[in-house]
């Protein structure tokens, strides 16, 4: 396993600028597709959905959506749910880029520039739920200055830490697994991937990084519920 970021070519857009692809973008592109390819197969059955299951696929598919609706309005509540579509798609696309380093793949979530845009954007929801629910009260404005007004900085400074904190709990903890797994194969011949790493890597590669898309998605959202009015906060 090789986790060294190998850059394979560069496309240039002018002398001084270029866009590098590497491993982790080559990835993130697989991913995409692989996750584009399933929603439009997904849709088309679902359209041939009965009231009653009848396919193993439509038990799966409404397990699925209702484990993850019960959780989206158990942290941000039915009023805002539409949040759902936007982290259900974030958790699949975290949930593959993580474990893909099962098949031999850089997870894209090994890489802070992968990590960090997507964390930078709990921050931004921040803002649009307290401009969308707090602006007209002027509860979003007074927010940056309590307890009070030289404050103002160190309350900015706390939101945009967010996205820092996000992306290097998910960037820390993948890359790490990714680097003891590549040592620990490393160590044995290739007969002996079967056992002891093959374990381990099931339980880095499949249970951990399942675990810490889940904990980037739960915490996005207590961040974003942070910003709503404080009636509606848990």
């Amino acid at each position: 396993m090789n986790f060294d970021i190998q850059e394979y070519s560069r496309i240039y857009i002018t002398d001084n600028f270029w866009i590098s692809i590497n491993d982790t973008l080559i990835a993130t592109w697989l991913i995409g597709a692989i996750l584009i390819i399933f929603a439009i197969v997904a849709r088309f059955k679902i359209k041939k959905f009965k009231d009653v299951p009848e396919t193993r696929f439509q038990n799966v598919i409404e397990a699925l959506v209702e484990a993850f609706d019960n959780m989206v309005t158990g942290v941000m509540t039915r009023k805002y749910s539409y949040f759902g579509a936007w982290f259900f798609g974030l958790i699949m696309f975290l949930m593959v880029s993580n474990i893909s380093g099962i098949f031999g793949m850089r997870p894209p979530t090994a890489d802070f520039a992968t990590t960090f845009p997507i964390a930078f954007t709990t921050v931004i929801l921040m803002q649009f739920m307290g401009i969308r629910h707090n602006m007209k009260k002027g509860e979003y404005v007074k927010e940056f200055f309590r307890p009070v007004f030289i404050f103002m900085p160190l309350n900015i400074v706390s939101d945009l830490s967010k996205s820092i904190s996000l992306s290097l709990r998910l960037f820390g903890n993948m890359v790490g697994g990714l680097i003891v797994m590549g040592l620990i194969y490393g160590l044995f011949p290739f007969i002996g991937t079967i056992g002891i790493p093959g374990v381990l890597s099931l339980y880095f590669d499949i249970a951990v990084g399942a675990l810490h898309a889940y904990i980037f998605v739960l915490l996005s959202m207590y961040f974003i519920m942070s910003k709503a009015p404080a009636q509606d906060q848990l």
